[in-house]
């Protein structure tokens, strides 16, 4: 009725509501991202409901509300557990449920933060120091991401006054403080976490943005070898880890294939930027056919 429900749900959850013609679709469009999963929730209970009207809608959003609230509780209490940790304060275990909404790039950011509260504590273990202190370091170091759209200042100071102020140690804070050079590195806990953050951020299809780079190195590989004359087809594969290149064996020879295989590795070298090395596999095939009839 002229928008009216529309309007409601809109002040209501601090959203914007973008209703086009995409059949059974509503874009929802804020910059928070608890007031988005607010509103989806709004409209979720109100479709299963079937009454929507202006009490009726603020009467949702009241439930999502208070339902998201419980939610953000438990997810915290869940990434906290599952890394066996079993002492935070609620207030930390809270934030840390509300990274389930929260985005980098694409990454979520919980997960991201368990992934590394993982791997920090396998390195803590194969290095001998404090396993405890990294594990903790790397699950709370993008703590500040919680509030880092609602109070000025960066995700590692917020973060850093966050852990100050619910009481965790030092040594925690001091391992999670580093991870963006904000601050120097003072102990072995504070390179894990820097280290571990790199890992998980950068495996292939972690990020939006990674993703896109790594389709773009693959296929440079691939069309750098495809350039050389004779070759007929070009594959990298195990992550862009090895090339193998199919030459057409009537213009490569045994010994051409062997130059080109050099060839192709060095313009990778001096042409395409790369972690680790590229092994180049040049196959060449011959095949006698002959029917007997």
């Amino acid at each position: 009725r002229e928008g009216r429900n529309i309007r409601t749900i809109e002040r209501l959850t601090g959203t914007e509501l973008i209703i086009d013609e995409t059949p059974e679709t509503i874009i929802i469009s804020s910059f928070d991202p608890l007031r988005r999963e607010v509103a989806k929730m709004t409209l979720q209970k109100l479709v299963k409901d079937g009454r929507i009207q202006p009490a009726k809608i603020e009467e949702k959003v009241e439930e999502a509300k208070a339902e998201l609230e419980t939610r953000m509780y438990e997810l915290g209490e869940e990434a906290a557990h599952e890394v066996g940790i079993f002492d935070f304060p609620k207030e930390i275990i809270h934030l840390l449920g509300r990274l389930n909404f929260r985005t980098s790039f694409g990454q979520n950011v919980l997960t991201h933060s368990i992934e590394m509260a993982h791997l920090a504590g396998m390195i803590a273990t194969e290095l001998g120091v404090d396993t405890e202190v990294a594990k903790r370091g790397a699950l709370l170091h993008d703590i500040g991401k919680a509030i880092d759209h609602e109070v000025e200042g960066t995700h590692v100071e917020l973060g850093r006054k966050i852990l100050k102020k619910y009481g965790i140690s030092d040594n925690v804070i001091k391992a999670m403080e580093s991870h963006h050079d904000d601050y120097p590195f003072s102990t072995p806990e504070s390179f894990i976490v820097a280290a571990v953050d790199a890992l998980s951020a950068a495996r292939p299809g972690a990020r939006r943005g990674t993703l896109e780079h790594y389709i773009k190195r693959l296929d440079d590989l691939e069309k750098l070898a495809s350039g050389f004359n004779g070759v007929e087809h070009a594959y990298a594969i195990s992550a862009g880890r090895e090339l193998r290149v199919f030459v057409i064996p009537e213009k490569i020879d045994d010994f051409g294939a062997l130059q080109l295989a050099r060839d192709i590795a060095t313009k990778i070298q001096s042409d395409l930027n790369y972690p680790g090395e590229v092994k180049v596999n040049v196959i060449r095939e011959t095949r006698a056919v002959e029917f007997a009839k």
